[in-house]
């Protein structure tokens, strides 16, 4: 069972930006389609961002689009969540998770972290 652990998450003014990263534990993490969530106060898990197991592709929920970016570096079994122009609204614990395929489509996640807080203050 692959361990994922997340870190970077903090307070930052709106307008600011912050980078999150994911680290991973086993040999296949290059594999795998990897992704973020997250989950605001009182709301439901949403989808954030997801990469293949190679990088080369990417998909984002619309209301990070063009703010965020997720990237991936399999040498370090590491992936990155790029946050730009955040808003009040981006304030959630942010959570890591891994695909049980290469693409991630159709697929949920098998594994998750234990989440990182991101408030944005106005």
């Amino acid at each position: 069972q692959v361990q994922l652990v997340e870190s970077g998450g903090g307070l930052v003014q709106a307008g600011g930006s912050l980078r999150l990263s994911c680290a991973a534990s086993g040999r296949t993490f290059s594999s795998y389609a990897m992704g973020w969530f997250r989950q605001a106060p009182g709301k439901g898990r949403e989808f954030v961002a997801k990469i293949t197991f190679n990088g080369v592709g990417t998909n984002y929920a619309g209301s990070v689009k063009g703010r965020f970016t997720i990237s991936r570096d399999n040498a370090k079994n590491t992936v990155y969540l790029q946050m730009s122009s955040l808003k009040p609204e981006d304030t959630a614990v942010y959570y890591c998770a891994k695909y049980p395929t290469q693409f991630a489509t159709f697929a949920t996640p098998d594994s998750w972290g234990q989440g990182t807080q991101v408030t944005v203050s106005s």
